[in-house]
């Protein structure tokens, strides 16, 4: 056997990519087992050019900051590559910070002011402020529940997802018999 093989297309066995070396003259070589020892051309994996891929996208301002991605399922499309190998290149692009994964609702581009991505944020983020201007003075009572649902037209599970967050923050502590109270 020469070591005059190349790399060629792919092929998928059981879900799995297994690469096939080619003779020079498109003879197939064999299973990977009896390459030892042969002089493969190595190529870049596909995970990696697709986030090459969307970095230089990124940089060029194709998804400014702040902007979604598109759903692993068209990038799938795009690439012509399966979710596994779209999952990896987002992954690698979310541990360096490029992208962010926000739950039930995709990918976004970091870099760019941080603006709430769920109501919850948002309302939590209009109180705290309220509180920090002194409009809701320390040791007052928080509107309740169900004025503040009306007031921002959400569900009372949006307001208890950010009354949560500004008692973690130490801003509110709920007092028994007497709702939340500003502890700032």
């Amino acid at each position: 056997m020469s070591s005059d093989l190349t790399f060629a297309r792919h092929r998928v066995v059981r879900s799995a990519v297994v690469p096939r070396a080619v003779h020079d003259d498109g003879r197939n070589a064999g299973p990977p087992s009896t390459w030892k020892g042969l002089n493969l051309v190595s190529r870049v994996a596909d995970y990696r050019r697709i986030a090459d891929s969307l970095r230089s996208w990124i940089a060029t301002g194709g998804y400014p900051p702040g902007s979604m991605l598109p759903s692993e399922s068209r990038l799938c499309k795009e690439f012509g590559v399966a979710r596994t190998t779209v999952r990896r290149a987002l992954t690698l692009l979310e541990g360096e910070g490029i992208i962010l994964a926000v739950p039930a609702k995709g990918r976004v581009v970091q870099g760019g002011p941080t603006t709430p991505h769920y109501r919850y944020q948002a309302i939590a983020d209009d109180l705290r402020g309220q509180i920090l201007r002194d409009e809701l003075p320390a040791g007052a009572t928080l509107p309740s529940e169900a004025t503040l649902c009306r007031r921002y037209a959400v569900s009372r599970n949006t307001i208890r997802q950010a009354l949560g967050i500004l008692e973690r923050d130490g801003l509110v502590a709920v007092r028994q018999g007497s709702g939340r109270i500003i502890t700032l």
